[in-house]
């Protein structure tokens, strides 16, 4: 374990699974792609765990295809414009995620996200869900010129907050996330909760710790 870790004075969150329970808003924009092209809706419990991939992983599950084949632009163009027109229907914070980041702010902290989700879809989501102006920063899979799981944008983030990377706490559900944390000097939580598939392994991935609800990133505030 991190023995920096009672002196977080930032913590940053991935986004898709960590932040806010987003994967209802882009099942239903994945299905939607399908319905245009008469396929039936794929299920939820199928699509959930996929969400923190991306676009891409979740054209592979439906389609079967990668960037370059053919129909690939046009898919990933009906899911996307899809979701930003539903982008937070039912997207919310997970459950007790609001108190935490509440905490955060009174005790004097600050928080902030770093996602590789793009910037034109980060901002409106956010914005729809009240936390535009409350980040510290928000850093988006194109803000950087390189994604998690390369460090840049965790250098970014922290630099963006005003703390530097061993006051930072990350968290993240995805093994991307706690490469990019580690790779920074941060201290990384794995969000259980989020969307975690059946072959992932959050023990393997160097975590500090592994957590299974958002209220349990406060015991990383201590002190």
């Amino acid at each position: 374990m991190n023995e920096d870790h009672h002196k977080v004075r930032t913590v940053l969150f991935d986004l898709d699974g960590t932040l806010a329970d987003t994967a209802q808003d882009l099942a239903d924009a994945l299905n939607g792609a399908r319905d245009r092209r008469g396929l039936q809706p794929l299920s939820f419990d199928l699509i959930r765990p996929i969400v923190s991939h991306g676009a891409d992983a979740l054209i592979y599950l439906s389609f079967e295809i990668s960037p370059g084949d053919d129909e690939y632009a046009e898919i990933r163009e009906d899911l996307l414009d899809i979701y930003l027109n539903n982008i937070a229907n039912k997207t919310r914070l997970f459950p007790g995620m609001e108190e935490v980041l509440e905490t955060i702010e009174s005790s004097g902290r600050n928080w902030g996200v770093v996602t590789n989700k793009p910037s034109w879809l980060t901002e409106p989501l956010l914005k729809a869900l009240n936390l535009h102006e409350r980040a510290a920063c928000i850093v988006s899979g194109d803000t950087t010129p390189k994604r998690k799981p390369d460090p840049q944008p965790m250098f970014f983030a922290s630099n963006m907050v005003g703390s530097h990377c061993h006051e930072c706490l990350y968290v993240g559900d995805a093994e991307r996330d706690i490469e990019a944390g580690r790779r920074a000097g941060m201290t990384t939580l794995a969000a259980l909760f989020g969307y975690i598939g059946e072959h992932d392994k959050p023990d393997t991935w160097g975590a500090d710790g592994m957590i299974n609800r958002p209220s349990e990133i406060l015991n990383w505030l201590q002190n």
